[in-house]
């Protein structure tokens, strides 16, 4: 059976969407509080990917060998 590692730190990008929820629930319905929830939906999907990212081995584009980008001079 295969374990799930669970992250000891919180994301940066999720602690400022905590921020962005918790000053949008200060104000009242309108524009500007959706706008914080909307930046905080981001901000979630950006740690998400993130976490995604590191828990992939062998998929940062620096390791890969034979990109192209070598120079033979």
């Amino acid at each position: 059976m295969a374990r799930v590692q669970i992250p000891t730190e919180t994301s940066t990008w999720l602690l400022q969407a905590k921020e962005f929820l918790y000053e949008a629930r200060r104000l009242k319905p309108g524009p500007e509080r959706n706008d914080l929830r909307q930046t905080a939906k981001v901000l979630r999907e950006i740690a998400r990917l993130e976490a995604a990212s590191e828990q992939a081995p062998g998929r940062d584009w620096r390791q890969r060998t034979g990109s192209g980008g070598e120079s033979t001079v």
